[in-house]
């Protein structure tokens, strides 16, 4: 065990998080997305399994060691929902809950239509499949820095 790391923090998903670079996407996807073919393509290879994790809890894991950018506009992207891309289901929202509390402030996710989020996955340094069942729950996290003292 360690001191001060979320137990939802595997070691593979850990590594992977030290691992990125500034400007690294990282999907979060949910238990219906395509997750084996899409981590195929990353620099990662392979998905990353949080079954027993929904969308939000495992993000505010990670948004608690890992920076979002801030040289980009949109650090935060969802998947939108085909044929209404303004709605905001639920997960969706509780997400953004989360993303405003590791921020300290709000900061809106940027939205992607679906088949542009499966491309944007292929090019992200890993995927991370949760046992998120609602719909949409996929999401894109891009990796900041972390300042000097």
């Amino acid at each position: 065990m360690l001191k001060n790391i979320d137990p939802l923090l595997n070691a593979e998903l850990l590594g992977v998080l030290r691992a990125m670079g500034h400007g690294d996407d990282i999907a979060i996807v949910d238990m219906n997305y395509p997750a084996d073919t899409t981590a195929a393509a990353t620099v990662h290879g392979t998905v990353i399994q949080m079954t027993g994790v929904n969308a939000p809890d495992l993000i505010k894991s990670i948004l608690s060691v890992m920076p979002l950018d801030s040289f980009v506009d949109e650090p935060a992207r969802r998947m939108e929902i085909v044929g209404a891309p303004d709605e905001i289901p639920a997960v969706q929202r509780e997400v953004q809950v989360e993303i405003d509390a590791a921020e300290g402030k709000p900061l809106p996710m940027g939205a992607i239509e679906r088949m542009d989020f499966y491309g944007h996955a292929e090019g992200a340094y890993a995927v991370v499949a949760t046992g998120e069942r609602r719909f949409y729950g996929c999401f894109l996290l891009k990796k900041g820095v972390i300042a000097p003292e």
